[in-house]
């Protein structure tokens, strides 16, 4: 496979070995989006702090930034297909890092910003930082073979927790030694740089993979297949976004513990969940089988999570070891699910499909913040773990059963 660019210092050849220079730009474009989506949640407590929230106003503020990309997922799919992944990563990161730049200086405690300014802001990030989902993808689905697809949407899937990683372990810090300014101004920094890095390196595949892709079918949005692999990852999301968002609070409120222990958490959550999707992607490229994976890790993260809420008032470290084990497996099932909707609808349609799977996800991300004050309203801790365990294993059923042939 050979891609031709003209340019203005002439035409560049692209050969098959560029498709891991695209996998790596996406990889980039993914890990600065998710360094905020995941390190702002966990400046929760500072957050409170100094914006004077009650813990309702921080669910709400903290939701907006899932809702955000659920609104825009499907849109930015759609777009894609029809503009190309080059077009809406340039448009989106630059977009995402400016606004971060205008929330640095304008939307930080000492402006005086309210919490329905910063909750329009967050929205707003999360709606245009939601164009790298199913652009990067898009982008790997045309450039790699279905025997490579599994491990490259893994790998590309697994810059999630690794950006995420960088932002709980950074932005928290950050926040405590700097303030929110300095919280917003990294992460505009690191869109910016995949912005560029997208302008200079991303590239479509050649006209000899454009004609190997297959003929446009019926849209992902009409098929229940593809809903149903969606349905089931929006619930396998609940159980990520209640340790991602609220570990800190609940260390804090219930176990007297600092941010360092709760970013502890979620640093092993997300860099173990990253290795587990780069190991189920590439076994399920050899062997098949990504739905029976799928199910599984729903299974195991049901019973993980249901422990966690027993072990709510066991003494910390073991309590720690649950929620961060909870964590992990409700991080390791992305790649596979996001390669298997994207091979239901094929390369031609499969910005489509992964902006209908990042909206199921974020809607959960955007619902998630907001259920879990309701649930210590009326109920406690251990509900919330409960719940997150009771979603995880009802999207066991949701996922359609592996195809003899399919992977």
């Amino acid at each position: 496979m050979t891609t031709l660019i003209t340019t203005r210092g002439g035409t560049r050849r692209y050969g098959a070995r560029h498709r891991w220079t695209v996998l790596s730009v996406g990889v980039g474009a993914q890990a600065s989006f998710s360094a905020m989506f995941s390190g702002i949640p966990v400046t929760a407590v500072s957050m409170r702090s100094g914006y004077h929230l009650s813990l309702g106003s921080l669910g709400l503020v903290l939701s907006c930034l899932g809702l955000g990309v659920a609104a825009s997922d499907i849109a930015w799919g759609v777009l894609t297909d029809r503009w190309g992944d080059r077009r809406v990563l340039l448009l989106g990161l630059t977009a995402t890092g400016a606004l971060l730049a205008v929330m640095a200086v304008a939307v930080t405690p000492s402006e005086h910003a309210g919490v329905a300014l910063l909750a329009v802001c967050l929205l707003a990030a999360g709606a245009l930082g939601g164009s790298v989902n199913g652009a990067s993808g898009r982008a790997v689905m045309t450039w790699f073979a279905d025997g490579e697809r599994g491990l490259a949407m893994s790998v590309r899937q697994t810059a999630i927790p690794i950006g995420g990683a960088v932002g709980v372990a950074l932005l928290p810090w950050l926040a405590e030694r700097y303030g929110f300014r300095a919280v917003y101004a990294v992460p505009a920094v690191f869109c910016l740089l995949a912005a560029a890095a997208t302008w200079r390196w991303l590239h479509g595949p050649g006209p000899e993979a454009a004609t190997a892709a297959p003929e446009p079918g019926p849209s992902p949005l009409r098929r229940w297949d593809v809903w149903r692999v969606a349905l089931a990852s929006g619930l396998l999301t609940v159980p990520q976004f209640a340790v991602l968002s609220f570990t800190a609070v609940f260390l804090h409120d219930v176990k007297g513990a600092g941010a360092a222990l709760a970013s502890l958490t979620v640093l092993i959550a997300q860099l173990g969940g990253g290795a587990a999707r780069i190991w189920t992607g590439r076994r399920t490229d050899r062997r098949g089988g990504r739905r029976t994976w799928i199910r599984a890790i729903g299974a195991l993260s049901g019973v993980v999570m249901a422990a966690a809420a027993v072990l709510t008032h066991a003494p910390t470290p073991v309590t720690v070891a649950a929620l961060a084990a909870g964590g992990l497996l409700a991080n390791s099932w992305h790649g596979i699910a996001y390669t298997e909707i994207a091979a239901l609808a094929g390369a031609a349609r499969a910005g489509t499909a992964l902006g209908l799977e990042g909206t199921a996800c974020f809607a959960s991300g955007f619902l998630t913040p907001l259920l879990v004050p309701v649930v210590l309203a009326v109920a406690s801790w251990e509900a919330v773990w409960g719940l997150a365990a009771f979603a995880a294993l009802l999207a066991v059923p949701l996922v359609p059963r592996q195809a003899l042939t399919g992977r």
